[in-house]
């Protein structure tokens, strides 16, 4: 279902985008960009992260590291990873395929600068085996992501 609701999302608010398919797992960093034939630094994961009682999602650089020091100054809390089920339940995106398009409720998202050193970014869409390729500045538009300096660049993907 969850790749469907991204299909959904892109035919309703950005029909000019697809959504492409792999036929190996996109579900980590390093997969994702073997899978689609970029660099690791252009995959952007999604985090889903809780902030005392809040949900968000921070859409970061493949290469980046979060901050917990930047991203308890940005929203007051210290962050904690969501849970593989939680994460389900929230999003509605199994993970490997969390994505800030079509999720089953809406969440506040957050788009990390280090995103910005690329023209375009490889997101997952709601599985596994699925991306779209798009700017980092259209991304943040479609999902109203206010961006963010919460992370940390390495040299390797995770």
């Amino acid at each position: 279902m969850s790749l469907q609701s991204v299909r959904a999302f892109f035919a309703e608010k950005a029909p000019d985008i697809s959504v492409i398919e792999s036929p190996i797992s996109s579900a980590t960093v390093a997969l994702a960009a073997e899978a689609y034939g970029v660099e690791p630094g252009m995959i952007a994961k999604t985090l889903s992260l809780r902030i005392g009682e809040r949900v968000i999602l921070i859409v970061a650089a493949g290469t980046s590291r979060m901050d917990n020091k930047k991203v308890k100054a940005a929203f007051g809390g210290k962050p904690k990873m969501l849970g593989l089920e939680e994460v389900a339940e929230v999003t509605g995106h199994e993970v490997g395929g969390v994505c800030p398009f079509g999720l089953r409720a809406p969440l506040p998202v957050y788009c990390d600068v280090s995103l910005k050193a690329f023209d375009v970014v490889v997101p997952a869409a709601g599985s596994t085996h699925s991306a779209v390729r798009i700017t980092p500045e259209r991304m943040a538009e479609l999902t109203g992501a206010e961006w963010v300096d919460v992370c940390e660049i390495r040299s390797e993907a995770p």
